[in-house]
């Protein structure tokens, strides 16, 4: 799947699940992915829950709902890598460049590696 073309033609809302090393569980509500090289889905965080769970357990699941609809996707992810306050990180900034969006938090590019796409609702196996 070209998740790159993908997200250019379709809007919608993001959710990326995670867990901690006990296992509970946490939701946010996250844009649509940046897509880099080797097919790896980048998410900018900040120092968070989410963040602090992708530490301690690599694996997330990004569930993307296509507006005014109920199809989309469920994308199993697993961490490859992540960049801290990187001018990469700063480039891809939909709403806010460094210059122009100060902030004290450190914010992280997180890329993941797609394990797995399912269809948002539905058994049946994408990829």
């Amino acid at each position: 799947m070209n998740f790159k073309e993908y997200f250019a033609s379709v809007k919608g809302t993001g959710v990326l699940s995670t867990a901690d090393d006990d296992g509970v569980v946490n939701a946010a509500v996250y844009g649509t992915p940046h897509t880099i090289e080797d097919g790896l889905l980048s998410f900018i965080m900040r120092e968070r829950k989410t963040h602090k769970n992708i530490e301690v357990n690599p694996h997330a699941c990004f569930l993307f709902i296509e507006a005014g609809t109920m199809t989309g996707k469920r994308i199993y992810l697993t961490k490859e890598k992540e960049e801290k306050n990187t001018e990469l990180l700063f480039s891809l900034r939909r709403h806010c460049k460094k210059d122009g969006c100060k902030t004290d938090e450190n914010l992280y590019l997180v890329s993941f590696r797609v394990d797995k796409v399912l269809p948002l609702v539905g058994a049946g196996e994408e990829n």
